[in-house]
Formats: structure tokens, sequence, C-alpha cells
């Protein structure tokens, strides 16, 4: 593949996940009548099927990371040179914000809004860390030994987390920028952007770290 069709790959597929995500946000918002817990399932349901459809389709494409800690980790793997890597973060931005934008174009809202959910805290923050470690955990621990079950070993845990986290797992610093842009049921206040996504990196080296222990021990044995 080439650079221009591996961006292209995670443009699109990246602006497809958010759109999925904020548009399903609110359908289940609107259709759950104030029960959140139903908001929140519809919400769940879309996006964890939507992963396994977008790896499936772009991953033989561009990996299908979609998420700039997914790239930032294969980086310091030494899969992806500095620029290339640079390349898909800026991608998955830009595509994530668009995705929102198209959302917002789907529903007949104003295109572009800030959110007023705040998101803020010490459970959030330890959510957000848990939920990144658990997905990168997913991806390592299925991308070397079993590499036809990554979409549905990140459909799932992100299913999960969507439940057992207090931040309902976001786990991806470009889905935490764009939620930014939407005053609706899946939005993030601006100011508590930056919070999640530095306990995302954290979550996500901490699980490069737990793999590259494990995986040299297996190479001892």
């Amino acid at each position: 593949m080439t650079m221009k069709q591996k961006l292209l790959a995670e443009f699109v597929g990246t602006l497809m996940l958010l759109a999925t995500v904020v548009g399903s946000g609110i359908m289940g918002e609107t259709l759950a009548a104030g029960n959140t817990a139903v908001a929140l399932w519809g919400n769940t349901a879309a996006t964890g099927a939507i992963l396994v459809v977008l790896i499936l389709v772009f991953g033989p494409f561009s990996g299908a990371h979609f998420n700039p800690a997914v790239t930032l980790v294969f980086f310091a793997k030494g899969q992806l040179t500095r620029l290339e890597a640079a390349s898909y973060v800026l991608t998955q931005v830009i595509a994530a914000i668009a995705g929102v934008v198209l959302a917002h174009a789907m529903f007949d809202q104003t295109l572009v809004q800030t959110s007023l959910n705040g998101r803020t805290g010490t459970g959030q923050w330890i959510s957000e860390g848990v939920a990144t470690f658990g997905l990168l955990a997913a991806i390592l621990g299925t991308v070397r030994y079993k590499v036809e079950a990554v979409p549905y070993a990140v459909g799932l845990f992100i299913t999960a987390g969507y439940w057992f986290t207090a931040s309902t797992s976001f786990a991806n610093p470009a889905v935490t920028i764009a939620r930014s842009f939407t005053n609706t049921f899946s939005g993030i206040a601006p100011a508590d952007v930056m919070p999640f996504i530095a306990a995302q990196i954290v979550g996500a080296f901490v699980a490069l770290f737990l793999f590259k222990v494990l995986e040299n021990n297996k190479v001892d044995t």
C-alpha cells in the first residue's frame, strides 16, 4: 500500500467510527426518553459493532489504527517511521472531527458545537488509563499470535469498557478531541480533554511495557 492509500483508509475508518459514536449517542438519547442506561446501551452496541466492521474492512490497508495511542505504540515498536506516525495521527484527528460534523448533519444539528458535558476527576482519569491499557493489551495480545482475532478483541473490549469504566472508555486521543465538538450524549467539555489524553497515553505505554516483558519471558523459556 502507498502512504496515500493508508491515510485514506485511516481517514474513512476514523470518520465512520466517530459518526457512529456520536450518531448512536444522539439516537440513543432521543429514543431512550430520559433512561440513560438505555441510551448508553445503544451507544455501546453501535460502537462495538462498527469497530469490528471497520477493522475487518480497513485493517488490510492501514492496520486500522483509528487511534493516536495505537499509532504511537506501533511507532515505539519500530513499525512506523516518525513521518508515518505523524501523518497517521494528524489524519485521525481531522477525520474524527469530520465524523462528528457528519453525525450532526445526519441529525439536523448545528454542525460544530462545544460540549458542556463535564468529565473530570480521579476516577475518570484512572478509567481512561485502564481503558486504553486494556485496548492496547487486546491489540498487542492478538496481533502477533492470532491476528484474525484483532477486530473481535477490540470490539468486545470497547463494548465491555463502556460499562466497567467510569469514563465509558474513550481510550483514544482523536476520539476525545473530536467529542469536545459535540454537545450531545457522547460529548466531553474541552477543559477535560487533556487529562483524558494524558491518561490514555500512559495506559497505552503501560500495555506496551507489559507485553515487552511477557514476550521476553516467552523467548527465554
